[in-house]
């Protein structure tokens, strides 16, 4: 499978630990967006290219991540999207199976949520690949209509879904602590907060809708 890792510029506490992300070498590709450019050579990983204006960054920094990564876009300071945005465009030239945007979380509220957004309508522009945002704590991801296979996993017990935009019509959840059977969830509708997979593999189907799934651990 080949994963585009896209490391934006939030607290560098957000960063995921990669050593718990199934990578191999040969498949993965890092891209730093701006001051994400230091967090990874901070983890010890060489970005296999770097984009942003930079403006996070001290001179002392920007030579430092010029010197270390041979492929380096810089984009005006003054410009319609964001260095995570243009950043997951350039990571879909690389016709990856799965992107992940890590130390886009924290900091900031309003780049979280131009990244929320930004992730919602990418996967709804490319459904066959598979976007998510993580963090140490979470994964979040946006499903579309269908049925979605979900497997467990012992770091991320909770899970949780949300409608995003509009109400998720005909949910049903099987293989869960809580099943239901079609379902719908409105727009502000909390109840389907913090639910857990009881199956090694549990399915969530729906007929209209976005929902944002987040998997979280305590």
């Amino acid at each position: 499978m080949k994963r585009v890792i896209v490391c934006s510029g939030g607290p560098v506490e957000e960063v995921v630990d990669f050593e718990q992300l199934p990578l191999l070498k040969e498949e993965t590709a890092f891209i730093g967006a701006d001051r994400g450019a230091l967090h990874l050579l901070s983890k010890g990983i060489v970005p296999t290219e770097v984009i942003g204006d930079f403006d996070s960054l001290t001179k002392d920094e920007f030579q430092l991540v010029k010197q270390q990564v041979s492929k380096m876009t810089v984009l005006q300071v003054e410009k319609d999207e964001t260095d995570t945005h243009i950043a997951i465009e350039k990571a879909l030239t690389y016709q990856p199976d799965e992107i992940i945007l890590t130390a886009v979380t924290g900091g900031r509220l309003d780049h979280y949520e131009a990244v929320l957004h930004d992730l919602c309508r990418f996967q709804m522009d490319y459904p066959k690949i598979l976007f998510s945002i993580q963090n140490n704590q979470n994964i979040i991801q946006f499903l579309l209509p269908g049925t979605h296979e979900i497997e467990q996993d012992v770091h991320y017990k909770y899970i949780s879904f949300f409608s995003f935009g509009e109400k998720v019509e005909k949910i049903s959840l099987k293989g869960f602590l809580y099943n239901v059977t079609e379902e719908t969830i409105a727009v502000g509708n909390a109840k389907f907060t913090s639910n857990e997979l009881k199956d090694r593999t549990s399915t969530i189907s729906f007929i209209a809708g976005i929902c944002l799934m987040i998997r979280s651990s305590d």
